[in-house]
């Protein structure tokens, strides 16, 4: 039963096939995600997810990723502004990456901590803080643990019309029975579906 809900509000933000799956077959290959991660819906979306965000919290893989590429975005020529405003918020705001592989003393990227903690142990020491929402961007590992634990408090999620077939699906068999409201949707280009739900407590 979790009764740490009062606080700072723990947002998440995936982007899934029609069938279920955050990846396919292969994770490394995300050119099914490409088509509609530029568009219009898309790009709006996220900026009115991170306007209101104040931490990110991220895995040590999707930190990866994410720190790799959008720093470069900022000075690209030719860059869509919602992509330039999310890659300065990427890089002023406060990380959180939980890795137990990283060395907290040495985190490689500015104003991030490395945390060594079960995810939901993290969020509740995040929560007990003062500050905005605390944003999860597409990392479906620590995604999946605050929905096993119950600590998900607003369910961000992009559907795009599309099957893969295989791989791993965001919401696995077993999580906590709960309700959720619809608070917002929007469909988009190319038949994109941006669903925004909160958990009714």
């Amino acid at each position: 039963m979790n009764e740490q809900t009062a606080g700072r509000r723990v947002v998440t933000n995936m982007s899934i096939s029609l069938d279920g799956r955050y990846t396919g077959p292969d994770p490394l290959d995300m050119s099914w995600v490409l088509p509609y991660a530029v568009t219009d819906v898309a790009r709006d979306h996220l900026t009115s997810l991170w306007g209101p965000a104040t931490t990110a919290l991220l895995g040590r893989v999707n930190a990866e990723g994410f720190l790799g590429f959008w720093p470069g975005v900022i000075d690209m020529e030719g860059a869509d502004p919602r992509d330039v405003g999310f890659a300065r918020w990427l890089v002023d705001v406060d990380k959180v990456v939980l890795s137990s592989t990283l060395d907290p003393d040495r985190a490689p990227w500015e104003r991030t901590t490395v945390v060594d903690k079960p995810t939901a142990e993290a969020v509740a020491d995040l929560r007990a803080t003062e500050g905005g929402d605390i944003l999860v961007l597409s990392s479906a590992s620590v995604i999946k643990d605050l929905l096993a634990a119950d600590q998900v408090d607003r369910l961000a999620v992009t559907v795009f019309p599309i099957f893969l077939g295989g791989g791993p699906r965001l919401f696995d068999d077993g999580l906590p029975a709960g309700r959720w409201d619809l608070v917002s949707q929007t469909a988009g280009e190319h038949g994109t579906l941006v669903l925004v739900y909160d958990r009714v407590r």
